[in-house]
């Protein structure tokens, strides 16, 4: 069985890749389905904002004329005010720390929106992989991202730590309720290790 690719895919080529991403999205995250639609538009419109950047973990299909299997994925883009996490984000780091810490993880920030592996191909260093590639280049200051929250330690959490990036909040409740997060943050470039090989 062929390994998955990793490639950098346009605006376009994500919203055409909707379906299978969401697949993967379902079945690492397991939200209750109403909620599916939901992710859908929120992901349709974080591909209209500024520097959007996409990443997937494709595996060729069983049979010739088939399309690639979607392993994997991960986005991200600009952040800046009058984004929804963005401001919520911002405003809880001004409670915890002030203006000028807030100022400081989100004045220039390289927002990481979804990374997600399906579980059938975790464990192979594809989240490694998608993370530092989709970071790779980038010119803001700051990666910022949320990640379940819980109370041991997550293979993401440790994940992104390897990479240099700390808490910025924990156990933080977005509006509407739903799971508890962590938000961390780091300085870009990433802390190196063995870069992901990207195919264009």
């Amino acid at each position: 069985m062929r390994e998955p690719r990793l490639r950098e895919i346009d605006r376009r080529a994500f919203l055409r890749r909707l379906r299978p991403v969401l697949e993967v999205y379902a079945a690492a995250m397991r939200p209750p389905a109403d909620q599916l639609p939901g992710r859908h538009t929120i992901m349709d419109r974080h591909a209209s904002y500024p520097g959007f950047r996409a990443l997937v973990a494709e595996r060729r299909g069983p049979l010739p004329g088939l399309p690639p299997a979607v392993r994997g994925f991960a986005y991200g883009f600009h952040g800046e005010r009058g984004q929804w996490w963005h401001d919520v984000v911002r405003g809880a780091l001004v409670q915890v720390g002030g203006e000028e810490h807030a100022a400081g993880w989100l004045d220039d920030p390289f927002e990481v929106a979804e990374l997600h592996v399906h579980p059938d191909a975790q464990g192979q260093g594809l989240g490694r992989a998608l993370l530092t590639g989709l970071c790779a280049g980038r010119t803001e200051r700051t990666v910022v991202l949320s990640t379940l929250h819980r109370a041991d330690d997550t293979p993401a959490r440790r994940l992104y730590r390897s990479v240099g990036m700390v808490d910025l909040l924990t156990d933080f409740e977005f509006p509407g309720g739903g799971p508890r997060y962590a938000v961390m943050g780091g300085r870009l470039p990433l802390a190196p290790y063995p870069a992901a090989s990207i195919n264009s």
